[in-house]
């Protein structure tokens, strides 16, 4: 089941006759993790902030959780969770009295003064969530007291709390020290594992990215890839025979005798063209160093830009 269809979106502002989103198309199986990646301008927020109705869209068609985004918004915003870029807390509320408003808001059930008075649904899964992400033992703190990854911790919280089929996170981590952004990571990873939630991500850390199912690209506002991360490494870069020899005049002659291109860079590095195995039965000559390089996905992101004009 799709819990994210978009078809032939198009987003054109009335003050320009460029169109920020350009004709665009993809889907989001249920319980997929979905990156949504792309250069800044070439219209991620845009399609992100009509996905979230917050935007209207110009033509084209948006469902979400079988909910159309403009016939059906209402229903659409019952169904998803957003961590948005920016922290969108109350800092003169406590952690729990800022769940406990969203929960309110999203109809869950009345607002009461009191924690005790809340129904017990509520209260059990207020503690639930917060016992996952890390944050029970403050979350009856005021905000001003709680760190930056703390404060995001409870954004998961918060989001999560009506229990949505589609989590939508906008730059989650980014302004966390490299500590709270793996542990942010680990949590979300569990709540993910546990409930079966959707997770839809852009982020300007490509390595965040590196395990979703599937990676899209948007650039100059139209869908230039969109498919798993294994297969954009595999397009865009190879792996790298990284070896040395301590007659290293020999190893270079030996591999332009057998046709191999390579650069050297403190080590003799080697572009494999098909096997690895293959390629390095075929070095005689006796090697002192042997590594193999993998590529990532910022690696092969930032060389597919460059090949489809993303960057300069």
């Amino acid at each position: 089941m799709s819990m994210v269809e978009v078809k032939n979106l198009i987003k054109q502002y009335k003050h320009t006759k460029i169109r920020s989103v350009d004709d665009i198309s993809f889907k989001v199986e249920e319980g997929e993790f979905f990156a949504f990646l792309g250069p800044n301008g070439a219209g991620k927020t845009t399609t992100i902030s009509i996905l979230s109705t917050i935007l209207s869209k110009t033509s084209g068609e948006v469902i979400i959780s079988g909910f159309d985004v403009q016939k059906e918004a209402r229903k659409v915003r019952e169904k998803i969770g957003i961590i948005f870029q920016k922290p969108s807390l109350d800092v003169h509320l406590t952690a729990e009295q800022n769940i406990r408003f969203h929960a309110a808001l999203y109809g869950m059930c009345g607002y009461r003064l009191s924690f005790k008075l809340m129904p017990k649904a509520y209260r059990q899964k207020v503690l639930e969530l917060a016992e996952i992400v890390g944050i029970a033992d403050v979350l009856f703190k005021p905000i001003k007291k709680l760190s930056g990854g703390m404060q995001r911790k409870l954004e998961i919280v918060r989001s999560l709390i009506h229990m949505p089929d589609v989590l939508f996170l906008d730059e989650p981590t980014q302004g966390l020290d490299a500590v709270s952004r793996r542990s942010l990571w680990e949590y979300i990873n569990q709540v993910r594992n546990q409930f079966g939630t959707t997770v839809f991500l852009t982020t300007h850390y490509i390595d965040e990215a590196e395990n979703v199912d599937k990676v899209c690209v948007i650039n100059h506002g139209k869908i230039a890839f969109c498919q798993s991360p294994e297969v954009m490494k595999q397009n865009f870069l190879r792996q790298e025979l990284m070896v040395d020899s301590v007659n290293r005049e020999q190893l270079t002659s030996e591999l332009s005798d057998l046709g191999l291109d390579y650069t050297i860079n403190r080590l003799v590095v080697v572009p494999c063209q098909g096997s690895v195995q293959e390629l390095i039965l075929k070095i005689k000559t006796p090697l002192s160093v042997l590594k193999i390089s993998e590529p990532t996905l910022e690696d092969a992101y930032v060389e597919f830009l460059k090949k489809n004009g993303g960057i300069e």
